[in-house]
């Protein structure tokens, strides 16, 4: 018999939410989460689909109602729908309470009736710049207008479109205001992200690269009205209302504010780590209880022995002009 007891770490915060990495694969090689020449683990080490649905509907029946789909490009992933669709049955028993997906936005177009078909209604879509050169350089592949065609089809199909901006000094600082228009004028919402010391730097800077959300939100200020807002949506995001437009922007500060002690979430990669915390490196492998046993009992012990080891926050620190915290991971493994 599964123990419905739920899922509480050593400092009381409920695990209610869960993110997967279904693949470390993407068309894009954006500068801040991989390097240029990665080496992508071997099939053979991924978690299948049907293994991927039955570790995620563990976590639910432990209490876990927001799942989120990431990558690498959740979207490559080999017939991924069959997952999405077979996830829906959650949805129809209200167990889980939403179901999302975080994307670069190149395959949206072909996916996004789909998505909706099978209960999704909320997409995060990761765009740094609208500027099409720019583009280029920081996802180091290109394709723009693929990116649009996609949040296009998104918006058709009945997808609420949330834009995800990396806030990078010196890349994107001169875009804010166009960024935020844009996003207006489409009704889509807007959050922006602190650049996080994650990975082989391959060269990037990722302290010159950091623009704090502080100087952010104050320069957005110096144009609009910001109403603090008390929501939150399972996420790390604080959000601010904009009242000339009535839009809502979030601000993701792992660095300037950062949002440990309401931390509510873990990670699962595509080969069945358990991440506890993005910004430390301990981690449980859930993939060898997983294939060990048919029954879920032993899955769904070693999940709570991992959440028992969930530690009080990250280490990540600029304020010694140094990626104090780094971790050797790139974002791609454990899932944007």
């Amino acid at each position: 018999m599964s123990n419905p007891a739920p899922l509480v770490d050593p400092f009381q915060r409920a695990i209610s939410y869960l993110r997967v990495s279904v693949t470390d694969r993407c068309d894009f090689r954006c500068v801040y989460c991989m390097s240029e020449n990665m080496t992508f683990l071997p099939k053979k080490e991924l978690l299948t689909l049907e293994e991927l649905d039955r570790m995620c509907s563990a976590f639910v029946r432990l209490g876990v109602s927001k799942l989120r789909i990431t990558g690498g490009e959740p979207l490559v992933r080999r017939e991924i729908m069959t997952f999405f669709r077979s996830m829906s049955r959650h949805l129809d028993s209200g167990a889980l309470e939403e179901l999302t997906l975080t994307t670069n936005g190149s395959q949206l177009s072909r996916f996004a009736d789909d998505l909706f078909a099978a209960g999704v209604r909320r997409v995060n879509v990761s765009l740094d710049t609208l500027d099409e050169d720019k583009f280029a350089r920081v996802t180091r592949w290109g394709r723009l207008p693929q990116v649009l065609k996609g949040i296009d089809a998104a918006q058709a199909a009945g997808l609420r479109v949330k834009i995800n901006v990396v806030a990078l000094k010196g890349f994107n600082e001169e875009e804010l205001f166009s960024l935020a228009d844009w996003c207006a004028s489409r009704d889509m919402d807007l959050t922006f992200i602190e650049v996080m010391p994650m990975g082989d730097l391959g060269g990037e800077d990722r302290v010159g690269q950091y623009w704090s959300l502080d100087d952010l939100q104050a320069q957005l200020a110096s144009r609009f009205t910001l109403t603090d807002l008390p929501e939150r949506t399972g996420g790390p995001a604080r959000y601010v209302r904009v009242e000339e437009t009535g839009q809502k922007i979030g601000l993701i500060t792992p660095l300037t504010h950062n949002f440990c002690e309401s931390c509510n979430r873990v990670r699962l990669t595509c080969t069945g780590e358990l991440f506890m915390c993005l910004g430390q490196e301990d981690n449980a492998d859930l993939r060898s209880a997983l294939r060990g046993s048919e029954a879920d009992a032993p899955l769904e012990e070693a999940i709570r022995r991992a959440i028992s080891l969930k530690p009080k926050g990250h280490d990540f620190d600029y304020s010694r002009q140094k990626a104090d915290g780094q971790v050797s991971r790139h974002m791609s493994h454990t899932g944007g």
